[in-house]
């Protein structure tokens, strides 16, 4: 299966139809390279923040109330698209309004069949508990289709190993981290989550990110990442963990993922974090015993 993984520039549209547009042209180069999975990141919907004026663009609030109005037209450009490129689309983010003033970082992922699933954010970083509306999801899903099972884990939500690791005991064999970071240590830990995931699960990860400057959003200001395709360390896979990344202006890194070899590398891997995890779950190591020196 080949996926491409976007770092995505973050740009000013004018309305939805410039919006719309730019997901075409970016989405049809994928596709054009033979992608069948496409990747975008989180907080994709607040460019569509640069739609309004000053007054609301500029509060994130206002911001996140103005862009309801676009949902329905969200949903069907990124169906229409599916459809159209024969692609499934990891549709980045969009902050849902949940009722009671609260939203949800919901990451939509639509099929070429009109199938759409999603997976709500868990973990809320100190920006979004600063936000107050903006809420954690409270089911953790995993996604069949075509024989492979897949999982979304959106930004922060890789870096905590437990609901990653109930995703792939279910099955999950890829997951998908749509991200926004705006400093290098935020860039930083996510990229060690995923690393550490791949390594954990013995499953291939593809992270999206936000890039370039937005000053005239208060969560898009500043973007910083590579969009990255990671695989367990071990025999038959890159030693670092990295199958493919952009650079520089790339805007998609593409890698053809082989689930079988994935599969197959269990039988000759010099670690079997997977296999072993239930060590760590001995009744023996708990707790961990004080003792005094």
């Amino acid at each position: 299966m080949k996926i491409a993984v976007a770092k995505y520039p973050v740009e000013a549209p004018r309305d939805f139809a410039e919006f719309a547009a730019k997901q075409r042209r970016l989405l049809e180069q994928a596709a054009a390279q033979g992608a069948q999975w496409a990747v975008l990141p989180e907080y994709l919907s607040l460019e569509l923040g640069a739609t309004f004026d000053e007054p609301v663009r500029g509060d994130l609030q206002a911001s996140l109330a103005g862009i309801q109005r676009y949902h329905d037209d969200w949903r069907q450009l990124f169906g229409g698209l599916a459809r159209e490129t024969g692609m499934r689309i990891v549709a980045g983010t969009f902050l849902l309004a949940v009722g009671e003033g609260g939203y949800r970082n919901r990451s939509y992922l639509f099929s070429p069949d009109d199938g759409l699933v999603w997976q709500d954010k868990l973990q809320m970083t100190g920006f979004e508990k600063k936000a107050r509306t903006i809420h954690g999801g409270d089911a953790l899903k995993v996604f069949e289709a075509d024989g492979l099972r897949s999982a979304i884990a959106v930004c922060y939500d890789i870096e905590f190993p437990l609901p990653v690791r109930v995703q792939c005991e279910a099955g999950a064999k890829l997951l998908i981290v749509p991200s926004c970071t705006e400093a290098a240590a935020g860039a930083m830990r996510v990229r060690v989550g995923c690393l550490a995931r791949a390594l954990e699960n013995r499953c291939y990860v593809a992270q999206s990110v936000t890039a370039g400057e937005a000053p005239w959003s208060p969560a898009l200001d500043f973007n910083v990442g590579e969009a990255t395709v990671y695989a367990p360390m071990d025999v038959g896979f890159p030693s670092d963990g990295i199958v493919a990344q952009t650079r520089g202006d790339q805007v998609w890194t593409f890698a053809d993922l082989d689930f079988e070899a994935l599969e197959a590398s269990r039988e000759r891997a010099q670690v079997a974090n997977d296999r072993d995890w239930a060590g760590q779950l001995m009744p023996a190591i708990a707790q961990a015993k004080v003792e005094l020196l």
